[in-house]
């Protein structure tokens, strides 16, 4: 008897159970809603088919934790406007100019993660002008990282309705439920995503245990970050530390302490956490994030090291720490690193846009090409701009400027609002004394990434050429508001007060 026939003459319940087994959940619910229609008060096969949706849909909510538009600027938390030095994710000092910027003015990771993804900024007016989320075209808003793949939860159709109508339910009877609750307080929480019932459903289910279940805290303390009660979340997630020591209770709170811009208190949970699980790899990836946020890239790499020693697999790790070595002017380091990523079957666009720039910069001529045509064979509509960006460096460091003027092209065709691709080909046409084309473009880069200072700079320099003083003064007090250490600004800007000093 073939495969086949020994599972058609299974028990239906029990090909139910391996379908659910092996994540094979359409057959699993399929399978089950074949048994509820023969007995609609099957409460196991209720319970299966329930945990498959909630499974078809459930994600890593604590890497999936984002702030969003509404989140960040209509939030009732008072945050110091001159926070200290070093406290601040927001006000973070730029201590490496070297590396390119986000949309906030942040250095880049070396992986893009829901925290980087963002879209940021000093105001809302930036917030909303670039969109940065993965699977939408929208600005980042509440709950989009979460609403990428619950957003199509809704549409699965029933034949009959909803499988759960969660409006009848009686929270009460099933909070008391030790067997059910757990699984109808997830799929409601993950499936229908419905945070306010879910809510109501662990507040139930928490007295009908005598406030003593550690899990019913740090599902409260998941509804209440969610609805933005970020004090109420803190005390649950300490309520249910105080039951024993749990990871993903450590690593919930200090999410929740970087939602609250208290970078130093999210150290301080992870520095508690280290002693009690001190080798876990997750605690030292959150802390060397910290440490990315506030610019203290040393202290950073040196976790992601710690971690490497510990797990030399981890592609976070491997990725930050050759981003770390590129910009420190020591590509042929960086591209061991990408490499090692290459052999651990990493194939995308951005990891050989970068094993391209660091065969370059590491005067390995012989690859840039393939890798770039790898690169640009995998690129789609959303770092496509990046490669031909990239590609226009290597062009002009090869001296064809051509080549690098038509690839800038190519990037602003994809990307228009690509500040860095706007500067480079407005420097490129002042060169061939195309001055109101370089003018305009520079002024197009300013508005698109205001947070670079290269098109200040070069806009304060083409207005001293011209004569118009008083413009370049304003543009390259704006420069060095972005980079206070940039020599050639304060060169212009010494020069500039001797000639407003002798009129």
């Amino acid at each position: 008897m073939d495969d086949t026939k020994v599972i058609a003459s299974l028990d239906t319940f029990y090909s139910a159970c391996m379908d659910l087994r092996k994540h094979n959940y359409d057959k699993c619910i399929e399978s089950c809603t074949i048994i509820l229609s023969k007995n609609p008060y099957d409460q196991a096969a209720w319970a299966l088919k329930m945990r498959a949706l909630t499974e078809q849909l459930s994600i890593d909510d604590i890497e999936a934790e984002e702030e969003g538009i509404a989140d960040s600027y209509f939030n009732s938390d008072a945050i110091a406007e001159n926070a200290r030095v070093g406290t601040s994710l927001r006000t973070a000092q730029d201590t490496n100019n070297q590396r390119p910027r986000t949309v906030g003015g942040r250095p880049l990771s070396g992986i893009v993660r829901p925290s980087t993804s963002s879209a940021g900024g000093n105001n809302l007016q930036m917030a909303l002008k670039t969109p940065r989320t993965v699977g939408s075209s929208r600005p980042l808003t509440s709950q989009s990282a979460r609403n990428i793949r619950l957003g199509t939860a809704s549409m699965v159709s029933q034949i009959d309705g909803p499988f759960i109508n969660i409006s009848r339910l009686n929270f009460p009877k099933y909070a008391s439920d030790k067997q059910l609750s757990k699984l109808l307080f997830n799929y409601i929480y993950y499936q229908q995503n419905d945070i306010r019932n879910a809510l109501d459903f662990a507040v139930e289910a928490t007295k009908c245990c005598n406030f003593e279940d550690p899990w019913w805290k740090v599902q409260l303390g998941k509804c209440y970050v969610m609805l933005g009660l970020l004090r109420d979340g803190e005390a649950q997630f300490r309520s249910a530390l105080q039951h024993g020591p749990n990871i993903e209770v450590f690593l919930r709170l200090s999410r929740l302490f970087i939602r609250l811009d208290q970078p130093l208190s999210s150290l301080d949970i992870c520095q508690k956490a280290m002693s009690w699980f001190p080798h876990e790899i997750t605690l030292l990836i959150e802390m060397a994030r910290i440490f990315e946020g506030l610019n203290n890239i040393p202290m950073s790499v040196k976790y992601y090291r710690d971690i490497l020693e510990l797990d030399a697999t981890d592609m976070e790790s491997i990725a930050c720490i050759g981003l770390h070595h590129f910009y420190s002017d020591q590509p042929e380091v960086a591209l061991r690193y990408y490499r090692r990523l290459l052999q651990m079957g990493l194939y995308n666009a951005e990891l050989f846009n970068n094993l391209g720039l660091c065969s370059f910069y590491a005067q390995q001529f012989d690859v840039v090409t393939a890798c770039f045509e790898n690169a640009l064979r995998l690129a789609l509509d959303d770092n496509a701009a990046d490669v031909w960006y990239n590609i226009s460096h290597v062009a002009i460091g090869f001296g064809d400027l051509d080549i690098a003027e038509h690839s800038l092209h190519l990037t602003l065709s994809l990307n228009s609002s690509h500040g860095a691709a706007l500067n480079n080909l407005a420097v490129l046409l002042w060169r061939k004394n195309n001055v109101s084309r370089a003018e305009s473009l520079l002024n197009s880069a300013i508005a698109a990434e205001d947070h670079l200072y290269e098109p200040h700079y070069n806009r304060a320099l083409l207005a001293q050429e011209e004569g118009d003083h008083q413009t370049s003064y304003g543009m390259v007090k704006k420069s060095l508001s972005i980079y206070p250490n940039h020599y050639n600004s304060r060169d212009i800007l010494n020069e500039l007060k001797k000639y407003f000093s002798s009129l």
